[in-house]
């Protein structure tokens, strides 16, 4: 068992899960990490995916009260039907253009550079949707009485679901992000913050385990029991990094908005993009 390997597993893992719920990219964070720790190669990039699903399972942990509610009740209950409908509308999308344009996407644009720059990129969106949120509906979204149009995932349409998988697919850009894609998009179409936080958990839930399943099912002649171990670890500080982030992220919604994360995004992809112009770090391609 190579211990070297298992660390930068464990690494890796922990990038997935404290970045996978915020919007700044796990995907882009993940192929930077994996550079710097030369962690790359098809086996790699499975991996970078396959873990995400134990990220998901950090959402099914802590909303498996709702989501047995809606297990039991999808057959009498009106309002189990309608959220499982939400969830499937919003998911669909993403399916098709992952199916038409994944490869393409993963040849030409998964790499440091192109990754640090949808990093800058959907900075100045988020800077620019939380200006226009904070006029719409207030500095927090229930100040002064001006309530978001979509206060609960209850609240929410079929049309409203539609809108928030299509705005998902931009995430097939990596750096884009797919929490940063679903939560903006939302509160550009009236969502509360928490709302849309918590609806892109959920729909977190079929994309990341479909994606894993896809991926590992596409490549599975490069894959070998021997990467057992490495899986498992990844997967397992996934779960676990991603349960406290979850569990921090509902609670600071509450209270702020997203622009900590523009800056972020901002600042590091201009980062990335600087010392591989000036060849302070050898990004791997």
């Amino acid at each position: 068992m190579d211990l070297l390997l298992l660390a930068k597993a464990a690494v890796m893992g922990l990038v997935e899960g404290f970045t996978e719920f915020l919007p700044i990219s796990s995907t882009g964070h993940l192929i930077l990490a994996g550079s710097l720790l030369d962690f790359t190669g098809e086996t790699a990039k499975v991996f970078e995916i396959a873990i995400q699903t134990g990220a998901m399972l950090a959402v099914v942990w802590e909303y498996r009260q709702r989501l047995g509610r809606t297990v039991s009740g999808i057959g009498h209950d009106p309002v189990a039907r309608r959220f499982a409908l939400n969830v499937l509308i919003a998911f669909v999308p993403a399916v098709l253009l992952g199916l038409l344009f994944g490869r393409m996407v993963k040849e030409h644009l998964f790499h440091p550079v192109p990754v640090a720059t949808a990093f800058i990129v959907g900075g100045i969106v988020i800077l620019l949707v939380e200006r226009r949120h904070r006029r719409a509906y207030g500095e927090r979204d229930l100040e002064g009485g001006r309530r978001a149009r979509v206060e609960s995932v209850d609240d929410m349409t079929p049309m409203d679901a539609l809108k928030v998988g299509l705005v998902q697919c931009l995430a097939l850009i990596p750096g884009t992000s797919r929490s940063g894609s679903t939560i903006i998009g939302s509160m550009l179409f009236g969502f509360s913050r928490r709302c849309a936080t918590e609806f892109s958990f959920y729909l977190g839930i079929p994309t990341l385990v479909g994606a894993g399943a896809y991926s590992v099912l596409r490549q599975r002649d490069a894959l070998h029991w021997g990467d057992a171990p490495m899986f498992l670890v990844g997967s397992a500080f996934a779960f676990v990094s991603a349960l406290l982030c979850i569990r921090w992220l509902i609670r600071y919604v509450s209270t702020h908005d997203f622009t900590v994360f523009a800056w972020y995004r901002i600042v590091f992809g201009g980062l990335v993009l600087l010392t591989a112009s000036t060849g302070v770090v050898s990004w791997s391609e």
